[in-house]
């Protein structure tokens, strides 16, 4: 459990991570920095901490799933698999090129991704179908989907998340990753979520609040989730868009925007001192 985490090696991890996810952007020249910012220390945690899953069998039949709902954050599930061993390193460099398989929006022909995603508001309906499906072939793994909150303005999200809670799927854990601004702005200026938390207990989910960045707290909340027995868990993780790079943070225009080679220098130069 939590007490037994290397908290200054996955520290180390988002820091190098959070590299990573910039110069793969940089060398395509597009991508989604923001949200990948934001949702990496989470992704950290799942990969590097909760899931069971071996990037040498990415179809182990007893593997736990997971499901990268706001697929344009590919960039950054792109560098953690590579990171856990899926493929190697070097075909980051291959990001959104023409004839490689990392594509822009998360692609199931990647080793290790379960789903293609990036049309939003879908990947919940799926962690359910998994979860229904592991229930009838008495399987005991876990199905977890990082959702965005823009993607959860979308109605297919609370179809599911009734039907999680009617199925009482305690083998699905979604965690939300409220940085609280999407492509166009403030999310709660073009669509009101709050009061949040209390809108998933009403259909039915064990919910949990964090802070997103925290990782004893992401651990926890983790470790939380798996002692809830009769109900889908949300974890509600609070982050900010574009995390670790100053002209980033918070800005809707980093949603979906490359930095140039300036750019990238003062990111990276920032870096080096991220989480000390």
């Amino acid at each position: 459990m939590g007490s037994n985490v290397d908290y200054g090696k996955l520290k180390e991890m988002a820091k190098e991570f959070r590299k990573e996810i910039l110069e793969t952007i940089f060398e395509a020249g597009s991508g989604h920095p923001g949200g990948s910012l934001s949702s990496i220390d989470i992704l950290i945690a799942l990969y590097f901490y909760r899931m069971r899953h071996d990037p040498k069998n990415p179809a182990w039949p007893d593997r736990d799933r997971f499901i990268m709902s706001k697929g344009h954050a590919s960039p950054a599930m792109y560098v953690t698999l590579a990171e856990s061993g899926y493929f190697p390193k070097e075909e980051l460099k291959t990001f959104r090129k023409q004839g490689g398989r990392l594509q822009g929006h998360v692609h199931c022909g990647v080793p290790g991704v379960e789903f293609c995603t990036g049309s939003l508001g879908q990947g919940l309906s799926v962690a359910n179908g998994m979860a229904l499906g592991a229930r009838v072939l008495k399987k005991d793994f876990k199905v977890f989907c990082l959702l965005g909150d823009g993607e959860i303005q979308e109605g297919q999200i609370w179809e599911a998340a009734m039907t999680a809670g009617h199925h009482r799927l305690n083998n699905v854990c979604a965690i939300l990753d409220y940085n609280g601004v999407q492509e166009n702005g403030p999310v709660n200026s073009i669509k009101n979520e709050e009061p949040q938390a209390a809108r998933w207990r009403d259909f039915g989910w064990h919910t949990i609040e964090i802070d997103g960045h925290d990782f004893k707290q992401i651990v926890g909340a983790l470790d939380e989730s798996d002692t809830v027995a009769d109900k889908p868990v949300m974890i509600i993780a609070h982050t900010i868009k574009g995390r670790g790079v100053s002209f980033m943070e918070g800005q809707a225009k980093w949603h979906g925007k490359a930095p140039n080679k300036e750019q990238l220098e003062q990111a990276l130069k920032e870096l080096e001192h991220f989480g000390s």
